[in-house]
Formats: structure tokens, sequence, C-alpha cells
């Protein structure tokens, strides 16, 4: 993840400007953190919910496809509208302005690499083991991905790995917990 993160952030044209390797930056890394976090608690709460494995894919790719589409769309408003306030602060455009289809394209290649991981745990886990296999996975990506992102931005990786743990163990839970309660009870 790291090298990825590297390379997204340091990809061609290295004369970037240093704001336009914090958007990529910060674009991969929350694109990877919502991947993983995104996809993972809608599987683990249709999982819960006692869905087979059928269910458990199609859910699991709506949410990978869907969300690499919207984290990028939402990179690229996002981005476009900083071009945007640069190029009307400076009087035009300039080689240094924001790249919001560099910030688009890494956050929805990050979404899709680190969704894939919780839906590939969820698919090859069987019976009673799917959700924890599931759960481990995630809080390993989720602690890669803080490490990774506060060593490239230079900041402490201790705070990082656990912001990012409870979160993700907190969506995890809550999802998980309504799919239970939803599946038990026959549904809505």
């Amino acid at each position: 993840m790291t090298s990825l993160l590297t390379a997204l952030v340091h990809g061609p044209g290295s004369n970037d400007r240093v704001a336009g390797r914090a958007n990529t930056l910060r674009a991969g890394v929350l694109g990877a953190n919502d991947g993983i976090v995104s996809v993972a608690a809608i599987v683990v709460g249709v999982a819960g919910a006692s869905a087979g494995t059928h269910a458990v894919l199609v859910a699991g790719s709506a949410a990978l496809i869907g969300g690499a589409v919207s984290m990028a769309l939402g990179e690229y408003v996002s981005v476009s509208s900083q071009r945007d306030s640069e190029r009307a602060a400076h009087g035009g455009a300039s080689a240094d302005d924001a790249n919001p289809w560099r910030a688009a394209l890494a956050s929805a290649g990050a979404f899709l690499t680190g969704g894939v991981l919780p839906l590939v745990a969820v698919l090859l886990a069987t019976g009673g083991a799917r959700v924890p296999v599931t759960v481990l996975v995630v809080m390993l990506a989720l602690a890669a991905t803080g490490a990774a992102g506060a060593r490239l931005g230079g900041a402490a990786v201790g705070r990082a790995v656990i912001r990012t743990l409870v979160g993700g163990g907190l969506a995890l839970a809550l999802t998980w917990a309504i799919g239970a309660a939803l599946g038990t009870s026959g549904g809505i």
C-alpha cells in the first residue's frame, strides 16, 4: 500500500508542487481507507444477516464499483473547485494548479485496491469464520493504510493507526449488528 501511495504522490511530473502532491496523497489515503471500511461494512452487514455467498458477492461488488465511482467523482469535483479558486486568485491557469484528474484516479484506484481486500476475505472464508476473518483482514489493512499515510505525511504513526482502527471497528460492529438483527427478525 505504501508503494501505491508513493507512486500516486510522486507519479509522472515529479516537479508538481507540494499542494498537488498533498491532494493526491489525501485522495489516495482517503480512497484506500474508505474502500476498506465501506466495502467491509457492507459485506459484514450482509453476512451478519446470514445471507448466502451470492448475496454477499453482489452487495460487495456493487459497493466496490459504486464506491470507486463515487470517490472519483467527489475528488474530481472537489479538486476542480480548488483549481478554479487557484486560477481566480492568480488571474489564470498555471502549471501549479491542482489536478482534478490525478486526484480522481488516485481516489478511485485506492478505493478499489482497499475495497477488494474485505470482499476477497469474506468470499474465501466459510461459515462462521466469514465475519471474523474479514474483520481481521480489515483491521490489518486499516493499520497498514493508517501507518502508510502517517509516514508519507510526516505525522505520528500511532495516532493514525488508532484512528483508523477505531473508526473501522465501529463501522463493522454497527453494520454487523444491524445485519444480524434484520436477518434474525426476518427483515423489513
